[in-house]
């Protein structure tokens, strides 16, 4: 399902990126709507002009693009559940047979506390 929902979401990218290139300029751009010298009667902010085929397409593509988006983000950070750290030093390690030669080292033993000596070491003679 994952690897379905991100090619759509490429594919939509695609269409996405052809319709907003193929519109042609609607001159201005923000000059235009605070009276600049290309002003317009009809670029007045607040003014919903009609959009035609690629203006549609680009808001429905970026829509779906958004939402494609977020469920591929949610999906991907809930595929496992979560796992601590910790949990790895509690696991006990797994036992490794001893190796018959073959130029490998054998595993080091663990360290173990050594007792300290039963009588003290006679002084030293002058």
């Amino acid at each position: 399902m994952y690897t379905f929902l991100l090619t759509l979401l490429i594919l939509d990218a695609f269409v996405l990126a052809a319709a907003i290139l193929l519109q042609s300029g609607k001159g201005g751009g923000l000059a235009a709507s605070f009276g600049g010298a290309s002003s317009s009667s009809d670029s007045v902010i607040g003014s919903r002009q009609a959009g035609n085929l690629l203006t549609k397409t680009s808001w429905w593509c970026g829509g779906i693009f958004l939402g494609l988006a977020f469920v591929l983000q949610i999906m991907s950070s809930r595929g496992t559940a979560p796992k601590s750290v910790l949990d790895k030093l509690a696991a006990p390690a797994p036992a490794s047979a001893p190796s018959t030669g073959g130029g490998a080292a054998a595993p080091a033993a663990p360290l173990t506390q050594q007792a300290a000596p039963a009588t003290p070491a006679a002084p030293a003679k002058k």
